[in-house]
């Protein structure tokens, strides 16, 4: 019976060329984005389970708020808390406290490699399963001055030298090599080159007294391994009432810790100071829905072809339903020809795959450090189940229709299965397939515009032709003098930090109350940093030039600053020469700037202030080159030479500002790229769809049309006899889908945006202008044909 099966679905297939060529391609079309999908979550489902305790293994998390300010989530802790919580480890089996930044240049012989790793407690081998390949993982971390290399970085600074018990030094210091383990695997949430024993910070000459604190809780880690068949909400309990002791110590701030299991992780919560790349848990979902939506409209294809045929197709079910076929046989000859359509479209989709697989990992560079999309025989077989799954859903309800009909309902009914009153299937299928069609367009052009208003937006001070190149803990003032050598180079300044892009440094600052703290963000600047970026003084003076060890005594404030705390009266003259406490020193005002955006656009406009840019070790910064030229490679290369005299180790890093604000919206961007491509393969298949939904009413109308020609008929009056049914469609598709996208995106997705750009009518008749228009060419290329046609070829064997 199978073979039957196959042998009477392929000659249907090449007895309907046309309609089985829409269907495979359809289906080849949307199943590749849903290879794209299985692949991409299974990436992101896969991170961390090589861990043998992946189950177990929760991390210790922070919500820190501040007065009534909003709290905030955080994926690190403090030292202190994880000392708390090693006091008494009753119901956790292992514990590691970890802390970033640890880092520099590693020097050995000859040999300098920059590298970057993480201190970490002794029972770090206990808790993660990261395999040593030299050195005992019980002790490697034992000892002050302890450190344990990955394979690739014990190659880079040793070759092919036994590493360990080697030396290694970072500016004077020695750390002995007490292990080598195995490269850190690709889906790994947490990442680094090296590892030093935490008994080396735990040393007074590594740390700063407020580094122990309970309220220091931004650059450490805490992992513990739970008991097998322990209970998270027990240790919460500890956790709570740890919380509760430390926190009646402190005036103004409330921290509260709460674990998450690592396997939630990189596909969770949206938490500040992650370790490690991760994806809010929405996107994909959001990604897998539309890509479902798009599989469900070449099923649509399918569906609405296969019923269009049925009274072709009527003989055939009536033959085998006489000689003995139940419904069941007719139900799987249908469902087993869908699988072979199926199968045929995966074939294809996998060459689209491969094809595909490149472009979406350059979509945003923040995929291609998430996912690989590697294959592998898991892999293979989620796409075989796809196909599968593809080939039942699209051929299931023809086959129902199939099982069920009898010759007579079919000659009487050629329209179809109602679903309601005078609406076929075949209609309410070609109306969906057009509402998502259009609802994908909208979307992309409406995104896309909020995207370009994001870049263009007025942010209140000047980024054009300004050359952001990072220092490092190189000498700021070598650097400058050699740029200022280069004609191209028309003014420099230096910063702490680039504002704008998503990144922030704050503070608690106060007036007048002792009591009223705000939070308020800041940058360190020198002279020359307000002229070279355009900021407007309201009042006031800039900073003068100052040595790089003089006493700080001096701030400049924005309108919000001044605003919070009412100095001056609101009266930005009013407000220079008064006094305001930052990090515990009394600073004067000698400037109130003009509001500017310190975060993204997407955010309020925030209380910021500007400190005097002293350098110094760790804040080291930015040089701001103002660049004027008509060879910006050759600049480049000038520029780029300059470092080399300077810093010939490490490579420059050198961003435009203009494209640093384009970068901090990556995200949204890809979001775009990813709805806009959706939506071409949406439109394309439903036009597909279409076209065979035109081919076949025209074919079957072909008898009709030449009679009316016959009795005085005009083409243009034919055509649109022909196509005034489709455009009724496609007129009720633009009523839903329209209105429908208008909400969501003012309602739903753009409702927390403060500085968006309207949702204009523009959008929307766009997207209809696009749709239409590739309907109508469908339509009418064939209607067209039609209405040409000679009535005595059609009508002389009558």
């Amino acid at each position: 019976m199978l073979g039957s099966y196959i042998k009477t679905s392929g000659r249907s297939m090449m007895r309907n060329k046309l309609f089985s060529f829409i269907n495979i391609v359809g289906l080849a079309i949307s199943m590749s984005v849903g290879l794209l999908m299985i692949a991409f979550l299974s990436d992101l489902l896969s991170y961390d389970k090589f861990h043998v305790n992946h189950n177990r293994i929760y991390r210790v998390c922070d919500t820190y708020q501040n007065l009534d300010q909003k709290p905030i989530r955080l994926a690190s802790t403090s030292v202190k808390a994880g000392l708390r919580i090693q006091e008494d480890k009753t119901g956790i089996d292992e514990m590691v406290l970890m802390r970033n930044g640890f880092g520099g240049d590693a020097r050995s012989g000859n040999q300098v490699v920059p590298v970057g790793g993480l201190w970490a407690s002794e029972s770090f081998f206990k808790v993660f399963t990261f395999p040593l390949l030299q050195g005992n993982a019980a002790t490697a971390l034992r000892e002050p001055y302890s450190i344990v290399l990955t394979e690739k970085t014990a190659k880079k600074i040793f070759g092919d030298a036994n590493a360990l018990g080697q030396t290694i030094l970072f500016d004077t210091t020695a750390y002995a090599v007490t292990g080598v383990m195995k490269d850190i695997p690709a889906l790994s949430h947490m990442h680094f080159e090296m590892l030093v024993s935490f008994s080396t910070f735990e040393l007074p000459t590594h740390h700063a007294a407020h580094d122990m604190k309970w309220e220091h809780v931004w650059s450490n880690y805490v992992y513990v391994v739970l008991p097998e068949g322990s209970d998270p909400e027990a240790l919460q309990r500890r956790l709570d009432k740890i919380s509760a002791e430390e926190n009646a110590a402190l005036a103004h701030t409330k921290i509260k810790l709460w674990l998450q299991p690592m396997n939630n992780i990189v596909l969770g919560e949206d938490l500040s100071n992650q370790i490690g790349p991760t994806m809010v848990a929405a996107v994909p979902w959001v990604i897998g829905i539309l890509s479902f939506v798009v599989i469900l409209s070449a099923c649509f294809n399918y569906t609405n072809l296969s019923i269009a045929r049925s009274l072709r197709r009527s003989r055939e079910v009536g033959i085998r339903k006489v000689i003995g076929a139940l419904k069941i046989h007719v139900l799987g000859q249908f469902i087993a020809e869908a699988l072979i359509i199926s199968l045929l479209a995966l074939v294809i989709a996998f060459g689209i795959f491969l094809l595909l697989r490149p472009q979406f990992m350059s979509i945003a560079p923040e995929l291609a450090n998430i996912v690989r999309l590697d294959l592998s025989p898991r892999i293979i077989a989620y796409f075989l189940l796809l196909a599968v799954a593809v080939g039942i859903s699209a051929g299931f309800l023809p086959a129902l229709f199939f099982s069920r009909i009898n010759a007579v309902y079919v000659l009487k009914q050629t329209a179809g299965v109602k679903i309601f009153r005078n609406v076929s299937l075949r209609k309410a299928l070609i109306v969906m397939q057009y509402v998502f069609s259009l609802a994908f367009i909208a979307a992309t052009i409406i995104g896309y515009r909020q995207y370009r208003h994001f870049l263009t937006f007025d942010l209140g001070f000047k980024t054009e032709n300004i050359l952001n190149i990072k220092l490092g803990k190189n000498n700021a003032d070598l650097l400058a003098k050699e740029l200022k050598e280069l004609p191209e180079i028309t003014n420099l300044s230096r910063s702490l930090m680039i504002t704008s892009v998503g990144s922030y440094y704050g503070e608690n600052v106060k007036y007048t109350d002792p009591l009223d703290s705000a939070l308020v963000y800041y940058n360190s600047i020198d002279e020359q940093y307000l002229p070279i970026h355009g900021h407007r003084l309201l009042a006031g003076r800039n900073f003068t030039a100052k040595a790089p060890d003089a006493e700080e005594t001096e701030i400049i404030i924005n309108e919000q600053v001044m605003k919070r705390f009412n100095i001056g009266g609101n009266n930005p003259a009013k407000a220079v020469g008064d006094f305001i406490t930052f990090h515990g020193k009394k600073l004067q005002i000698i400037g109130v700037l003009k509001d500017f955006h310190y975060g993204k656009v997407d955010s309020e406009i925030s209380p910021v202030c500007f400190r005097y840019y002293t350098g110094g070790k760790g804040r080291n910064g930015y040089i701001n080159a103002g660049i004027s030229t008509t060879d910006l490679p050759a600049t480049m290369d000038k520029i780029e030479k300059a470092w080399k005299k300077i810093d010939p180790v490490h490579p420059m890093e050198a961003v435009f500002y203009d494209d640093q604000i384009e970068k901090a919206y990556s995200e949204f961007s890809a979001m775009i790229k990813i709805i806009g491509f959706l939506s071409f393969l949406a439109i394309s298949i439903a036009s597909m769809g279409l076209l065979g939904m035109v081919v076949f009413t025209t074919e079957t109308r072909l008898r009709e049309v030449s009679i009316r020609k016959v009795l005085g008929a005009t083409e243009g009056h034919l055509i649109y006899l022909l196509s005034r049914g489709f455009l009724l469609l496609l007129a009720v598709s633009a009523l839903i889908a329209l209105p429908a996208t208008y909400y969501l995106f003012d309602q739903v997705f753009l409702s927390d945006i403060v500085h968006r750009a309207p949702i204009g009518i523009s959008e929307l008749l766009l997207s209809i202008a696009v749709v239409m228009g590739v309907a109508l060419l469908m339509i009418g290329s064939q209607t067209l044909r039609v209405a040409r046609s000679n009535p005595a070829d059609v009508l002389k064997n009558e």
